[in-house]
């Protein structure tokens, strides 16, 4: 009995070794990245997906490198009686992982699970309504990204975006944004850069861009950046990853320090891509 006991503590060091092993995960990784993608998922993304046949052929296969590795380590839930489908599954990748083509070598690290529901879910949100009064409202959400291991979707909206890839608002590009936000445990507007240096340009540039949209949404000035912007520092750089995809010619015209910074933080420059 005892000695069954420490057979199967060993077989489990050896594979909690195997699965946090950093060598051997990048070696996986290589190997998945070097698979022949399969034609059928490739026919879904050029059905599904319009900016996927715009862009050049190294990204499309640095983008199908990345897709394999991230199906193979992510799991998907369906909610509310939601069947979670190979081509939700592969739809939802697609998208993500354009925000990985800056070959940073990490997919999302602390995400475990993509919970995906039909439409719009409601939940529970305590909000402050002054003088120390609180109170418990029941709204709806289209999507969240949790800090520790969870990233939820409504499958409705992520169709809705990939229909209207040019209007702005991608439900995916924002909340996998957070993810490379919360990635060092904090939700503050500032990912992981490559170099220390770069932290104090971050800040300038992204401090005087989230203060304009602020002072123009209060002034009610037409913003190509959407106004949910202003809500904090975290929510205005993942609304602004979708515009830096989806209207890339409108930010650059108008917010060009912005556009420079994000084209150097995501290594592509979707402009090339229309």
């Amino acid at each position: 009995m005892v000695t069954t006991i420490i057979v199967f503590l060993i077989i489990g060091l050896i594979v909690t070794g195997i699965l946090i092993n950093p060598v051997l995960i990048k070696q996986r990784r290589k190997r998945l990245k070097h698979h022949s993608f399969p034609p059928l998922w490739n026919a879904i993304l050029e059905n599904n997906l319009p900016i996927y046949l715009c862009l050049f052929p190294p990204e499309r296969r640095r983008l199908q490198g990345h897709i394999q590795v991230f199906l193979a380590e992510k799991q998907f839930i369906g909610c509310r009686g939601l069947q979670v489908t190979e081509e939700m599954k592969l739809t939802i990748a697609a998208v993500a992982c354009l925000l990985l083509l800056n070959e940073r070598g990490e997919y999302f690290p602390k995400l475990r699970s993509i919970l995906i529901y039909p439409g719009a879910y409601f939940v529970n949100e305590i909000v402050a309504t002054g003088n120390y009064v609180v109170e418990e409202r029941r709204v709806a959400r289209l999507g969240e990204s949790w800090t520790r291991d969870q990233l939820v979707l409504s499958w409705e909206q992520v169709q809705q975006d990939i229909r209207n890839w040019k209007d702005g608002h991608n439900v995916v590009l924002h909340e996998f944004a957070h993810q490379l936000d919360q990635e060092d445990g904090k939700a503050e507007g500032v990912p992981i850069l490559q170099r220390n240096s770069d932290y104090p340009i971050w800040a300038q540039v992204m401090t005087a861009e989230y203060q304009q949209l602020c002072n123009d949404v209060q002034q009610g000035i037409k913003t190509v950046i959407d106004s949910y912007g202003t809500t904090n520092p975290a929510e205005f750089f993942a609304v602004a990853t979708e515009t830096f995809f989806e209207q890339p010619e409108e930010l650059q015209q108008r917010h060009p320090r912005l556009y420079q910074l994000l084209q150097g933080y995501y290594q592509v420059d979707p402009i090339l891509w229309n």
